[in-house]
């Protein structure tokens, strides 16, 4: 079985555990309940729909590497619900992250869920930070797997010099992501300068650099 396959079938069946166990999510009342993407409808969740099939609880979107040509060198590909609508109400979702050599995912938290991720290929330094602002970091490597608390702020940063691919698993059809620097940054409306140079100790200038370099491009 090739290293991307055993991959696939070992984040599938931790997403699984993850649903089965622990979940983030309202517990289902049927079967299926199919997201109906284009309803109206506000639900904490997705209305469901009433014609499926077995498309909607299918995607293919994992198998190939993302591109890395970005700013930060990585490439999160999601298979939530928003791809695969069959997952309403399961409490399940995963994605795949891709790393060029130096490739970071920014600190960043899942509100709505617990996150486990198996490397694929290559290695990977990661880490999450507690409330009470204490690091918990290790280097993983194909084939290990490492644990990011529900909520809590954590990276990954490829170090090395070739590629890394990691497939993650939560414990949410949603889990939501916000990365930190973006939030603070480039809200929109924005945070007001002084609250910012107050927090951070730097000069009006410097965040406005900032800003103007993690605003959303147009």
């Amino acid at each position: 079985m090739a290293t991307s396959d055993y991959g696939l079938m070992i984040g599938m069946m931790i997403a699984i555990s993850l649903a089965s166990f622990v979940s983030a999510d309202p517990e289902l009342l049927q079967d299926v309940c199919v997201a109906d993407l284009a309803s109206g409808v506000k639900l904490n969740g997705f209305e469901c729909k009433s014609n499926i099939s077995a498309d909607d609880f299918f995607f293919a979107g994992l198998a190939k590497p993302g591109l890395t040509n970005n700013t930060f060198g990585a490439t999160v590909t999601p298979a939530s619900v928003l791809q695969i609508t069959g997952l309403n109400t399961l409490g399940v979702s995963m994605a795949r992250i891709d790393y060029a050599p130096g490739g970071l995912n920014p600190p960043h938290t899942h509100p709505r869920a617990t996150e486990i991720v198996f490397v694929l290929e290559g290695e990977l330094d990661v880490g999450f930070i507690t409330t009470e602002n204490k690091l918990f970091s290790k280097t993983i490597k194909e084939g290990e797997i490492f644990t990011f608390p529900r909520g809590l702020i954590h990276f990954q940063i490829n170090n090395g010099k070739v590629p890394a691919a990691v497939i993650a698993a939560f414990n949410s059809q949603l889990p939501g992501t916000q990365r930190v620097a973006n939030a603070v940054f480039a809200s929109s409306p924005t945070v007001e300068d002084v609250v910012l140079t107050k927090t951070f100790q730097v000069g009006t200038k410097e965040v406005e650099k900032i800003k103007s370099r993690l605003a959303p491009k147009k």
